[in-house]
């Protein structure tokens, strides 16, 4: 578990990561986090469960259309 700290940057605030905490989410400066609700508070993540969603419906659509697919790429 690591303890972050709240602290002020400009009129907002925010929290400073430790290296380790980057190195496991394998995010560095400058990418993005998600946070969303779990059972047990909140989790981080660097996964978005928009983009999941948009690829599952992608995959769908290659998937149902594969034949149409093959044609188009003879």
């Amino acid at each position: 578990m690591y303890a972050l700290k709240i602290t002020s940057i400009g009129n907002s605030f925010g929290v400073i990561l430790p290296k380790e905490v980057l190195a496991r989410l394998k995010v560095e400066k400058g990418d993005h986090i998600f946070m969303t609700d779990a059972p047990d508070g909140m989790r981080v993540s660097p996964y978005s469960q928009t983009k999941e969603v948009q690829i599952k419906a992608g995959r769908q659509f290659m998937h149902d259309y594969r034949e149409t697919f093959r044609e188009l790429a003879k």
